[in-house]
């Protein structure tokens, strides 16, 4: 069979632990086949970005904005105990931190559905995708430990060199301290994908964050949404007959559990990676979740939206078997052929990444699933499979 051609490169991000064997598979099993696969190679994982410094991550993003479309393996942002497993110089940031904020997008993240995997809210009939801002709040904030007694101040030194302050806290006692920014222009460009995605999508946007309490900082998110629908957005979302609403995030969190889905639900940094795990676990699996970072230039980033499955790592060094789901990585993968398709105008290679996605559900809607899925799927009496018998059987239907 003549492999399918491609004209440009996708940007490919490698990654950790078990993520990182199965990425190897589902190159050699489901893609290497049949493409004439062509890519360009950065080693995010741990040990390869401690040798660099971490500019292997910086180099990744930089790449993306070249080529204009990557696909990642799910990386260690590393805590204490990771700085010591692997001997690292400091304790480096989230590689997906990095690259968020270098490309300014949007992550937009959406479950999976497969028959036979229902969801935990027994009204949620349709997918409910989550839009997480991509930049800023606690993902680039500074922590400082306080020792003993004293103030700590926020400072404002204009250009000028006037000066405003704020008083955050008067310690008494030992404590810690955190400061979080945001940028006006990045916060413009998180509104304006949700719109633009909603309308692409015929779809409700929601956005909720918690303005009653942070009167300043989460009111500009909410006021800077608001303009710009009501500037650019109002009639056209009334054109297409769908709807945007603001409100409070725990309001969000209510109303999310009594409705059907088929919505998108904008949230900013830190409520998005929390929310978008609760919505694809409740979905089904934490593995059945797509996640795309859209940056508004136009730049194209796909991942899985769960970790690198640690536990079933250290499973695969003592050779013990493992039945680790890989269907978000052969998505991310998908997504990415798909776009570089559509950006290069290769049908071919839209085609594949169609038919590989349908080879995938159609294999879990056989019966034949990792372990995770058989433990909750209503398929009778499911053929549970091994990490890499899994990938095999999807290449085989492909």
């Amino acid at each position: 069979m003549e492999k399918i051609k491609m004209t440009t490169p996708l940007v490919e991000m490698d990654g950790d632990e078990m993520t990182r064997i199965l990425w190897k598979m589902i190159k050699e099993n489901l893609l290497e086949p049949f493409i004439d696969l062509k890519t360009e190679y950065y080693d995010l994982g741990l040990k390869y970005r401690n040798e660099t410094d971490d500019q292997v991550t910086v180099d990744s993003a930089n790449a993306t904005k070249k080529y204009g479309v990557a696909v990642k393996c799910a990386t260690i942002t590393p805590n204490a105990a990771r700085v010591t497993e692997y001997n690292l110089k400091e304790m480096w940031k989230s590689p997906n931190g990095t690259i968020r904020a270098m490309l300014d997008g949007t992550v937009f993240r959406t479950p999976i559905v497969v028959k036979g995997i229902e969801p935990c809210v027994r009204n949620w009939k349709k997918p409910i995708t989550i839009a997480r801002h991509a930049y800023g709040d606690v993902y680039k904030n500074m922590e400082m430990v306080i020792p003993g007694p004293g103030k700590v101040e926020l400072v404002y030194t204009a250009e000028d060199g006037t000066e405003t302050r704020e008083l955050v806290h008067h310690y008494t006692s030992a404590g810690v301290a955190q400061g979080m920014h945001n940028l006006d222009n990045s916060i413009e460009s998180f509104a304006r994908s949700c719109f633009n995605y909603a309308l692409d999508t015929k779809q409700d946007l929601w956005f909720a964050t918690k303005d009653t309490i942070s009167k300043k900082y989460d009111h500009t998110f909410k006021d800077i949404f608001q303009d710009i629908f009501d500037e650019e957005y109002g009639e056209k979302f009334k054109a297409a007959g769908i709807e945007y609403f603001y409100t409070l995030i725990d309001d969000a969190v209510a109303r999310v559990m009594k409705a059907e889905g088929g919505f998108i639900w904008a949230c900013k940094n830190y409520d998005g990676d929390v929310m978008s795990d609760m919505v694809s676990s409740a979905f089904g699996s934490l593995a059945m979740m797509t996640s795309v970072l859209v940056s508004p230039e136009g730049y194209y980033e796909y991942e899985a939206a769960h970790g690198t499955v640690q536990r079933h790592y250290y499973k695969h060094l003592k050779g013990e078997e493992t039945s680790t789901n890989s269907v978000a990585t052969i998505f991310a993968w998908t997504g990415a052929l798909r776009k570089r398709g559509e950006l290069d105008g290769n049908q071919k290679l839209m085609e594949f990444a169609d038919r590989l996605e349908r080879a995938t559900v159609d294999t879990i809607e056989s019966g034949k699933m990792t372990k995770d899925l058989a433990l909750i799927t209503t398929i009778p009496n499911p053929t549970v499979l091994n990490s890499e018998e899994f990938i095999k059987v999807i290449a085989e239907r492909l």
